[in-house]
């Protein structure tokens, strides 16, 4: 078990580059399903980050269930529609989006991600920039990932 704990631990580690400085941790030793299905949504997590920054419209419509609901800093509920007109709008920019400090928690087919975002943006003209920290919930639906809902909170 300790050494499947240094293995997951060296691979993560070895990944580190291809995430952009996003940093995962874990806070228990896992099978090698759970690590397959850590994988995915780090994976999953690297494309959402992508896409913000591309402002792709697709990868929401895509991953966000139906009845996704986000929370921004500033307690405003955001559905899916919503964010998908955001971005095809232009209204949200990422200029910069830096990740670090992430863990993944599974449970079943649910994955819970917390994680720091260095942030630098503008909603409608506003300058959104500075440190979060978000929590994302993942849930796996016919074999697909989803998020079902997300919420931000501006740090210090």
């Amino acid at each position: 078990m300790i050494n499947n704990c240094f293995l997951l631990l060296f691979c993560m580690l070895a990944a580190l580059p291809a995430f952009c400085g996003q940093h995962v941790a874990h806070p228990r030793a896992f099978d090698s399903v759970e690590q397959e299905t850590i994988r995915q949504i780090v994976d999953m997590e690297r494309q959402a980050r992508e896409a913000s920054l591309r402002r792709d419209a697709e990868f929401p419509l895509r991953t966000l269930s139906e009845d996704y609901v986000a929370i921004t800093p500033l307690g405003q509920v955001t559905t899916k529609q919503e964010t998908i007109s955001a971005r095809r709008s232009g209204q949200l920019r990422y200029e910069e989006l830096n990740v670090t400090d992430m863990v993944v928690r599974v449970y079943g087919d649910t994955a819970v991600v917390t994680a720091r975002a260095d942030v630098k943006g503008h909603q409608l003209g506003e300058d959104f920039s500075g440190p979060y920290r978000y929590t994302r919930v993942w849930v796996r639906r016919n074999g697909q990932w989803q998020a079902v809902s997300y919420q931000a909170t501006v740090t210090q």
